[in-house]
Order: structure tokens, then C-alpha cells, then sequence
């Protein structure tokens, strides 16, 4: 079975091509104003429009409202909606109301923030493990934060999942041996700085996953 590549955060049409071009099963709009890789919905739309049918566009979110949604639904033609600190009963409103597959993100440092993905049984379609950011942070993701992918060995995973978190071109062969993900999620360790993705690094990252 292939591992899955996720490029999150895209915003310029030549990353976007380079992640397609290169083999990203997905690709991530991100819907948050204080995010330095936050999408306006015209430039959505026009992203959304280079990206073929076999490549889903997800967006992502943090705790949106009905509004929100409804409009980057609509600019991103999104296929699947990721989710971050949102409640397992907001979640499942989400999914039912834009009838979208839901991956909802699971901050982690311990072994016991794995216990809160069971929660999300019936509210979400996927996990995305992430690691847990600092108390106040701005972002809950995105800034190149890792936890112990240890973790997750021989953890019992209530449906499927993604790993997320301070990914890169050179440490993915090591975290997917580690954890044994099938899916993987990056979205700084392919950039040059914060919010800028870089052609060659998103290339090096999708090359070190088609490798194993």
C-alpha cells in the first residue's frame, strides 16, 4: 500500500503544481487569519482550480463557525474539512451539516492525549496526530513542533489516521518506520520560512515518501 503525502498550507500556484506534480494525495488550504499561510477565498478558488480530481483539497480550520465554512466549502470546492480544537460534538455537527469527511487533530505530548482521539469515534472520519503546541500559542500547528513518535507504537487507533508535526524531507522515513503511519502530514518542514513553501523541498519530501 502507497503512504499517503498531505502538503498543508499551500497558498502559491507553483507549490501548489509541484505538490501535485510530485504525487500529494492531498493538499490543504488553510482558513485562519492568524496564520501566515491563511487564505483569502478568491485566491481559494483559484488554487482549488489547478488541483485534478484524484488530488483532494481539504481546508483547514480552527474551531470555524457555520459561516466560515460554508464560504471555504464553496471557494475551495473542499473534498474533506481537518479541524483543529474543536470539540468532538462540534465535529460531528460539522460533518453531518456539509456531509464532508471530518479529520480532526489531536494534539499530543503524552501517551494520555492519545486517549481523547476515542471521543471522536462517530464525530470525525480521521485522526491527525499533532504535536501539542506551548499553553497560548497563536497556531495550534504549523510550527515545526514535533512529539515522541514512540507513542504510537502498538497504540489501538479508533478509525484511521494521519501523522502530523514537524515532518521534513529528512525525518519522514524515520517517523513513518517509527510509528508505521500510512498517512503523513507536512506543512513547515517543506517551507523556507514561515508561510512560504519551498518548490524543492516539497519535491524532497514527496520523494523520500514514494521511496519506502
Amino acid at each position: 500500500m502507497p503512504i499517503l503525502a498531505k502538503i498543508c498550507g499551500l497558498s502559491t500556484p507553483d507549490t501548489l503544481d509541484a505538490a501535485v506534480r510530485d504525487g500529494a494525495a492531498q493538499v490543504g488550504f488553510v482558513f485562519f487569519p492568524p496564520s501566515p499561510r491563511h487564505l483569502g477565498f478568491e485566491q481559494a478558488a483559484a488554487l482549488a482550480g489547478r488541483v485534478p480530481g484524484q488530488v483532494q483539497k481539504l481546508g483547514v480550520f480552527v474551531d470555524p463557525d457555520d459561516a466560515l465554512l460554508d464560504a471555504a466549502v464553496a471557494a475551495g470546492r473542499l473534498d474533506a474539512l481537518q479541524l483543529h480544537k474543536t470539540s468532538p460534538q462540534r465535529s460531528a455537527a460539522i460533518r453531518a451539516r456539509t456531509r464532508l469527511p471530518v479529520w480532526a487533530a489531536v494534539p499530543v505530548k503524552t501517551a494520555a492525549d492519545l486517549t481523547s482521539a476515542a471521543a471522536l469515534a462517530g464525530a470525525a472520519d480521521r485522526i491527525l496526530y499533532d504535536a501539542k503546541t506551548p499553553e497560548g500559542a497563536a497556531l495550534p500547528g504549523g510550527l515545526g513542533m514535533r512529539f515522541d513518535w514512540r507513542l504510537l507504537q502498538g497504540h489501538r487507533h479508533p478509525m484511521p489516521w494521519s501523522l502530523s508535526g514537524g515532518l521534513d524531507p529528512d525525518n519522514v522515513a524515520e517517523a513513518i518506520g517509527t510509528t508505521g503511519a500510512t498517512s503523513v502530514d507536512v506543512s513547515s518542514g517543506v517551507e523556507s520560512a514561515p508561510g512560504i513553501k519551498d518548490v524543492d523541498k516539497v519535491a524532497a519530501f514527496l520523494k523520500a515518501v514514494r521511496s519506502l
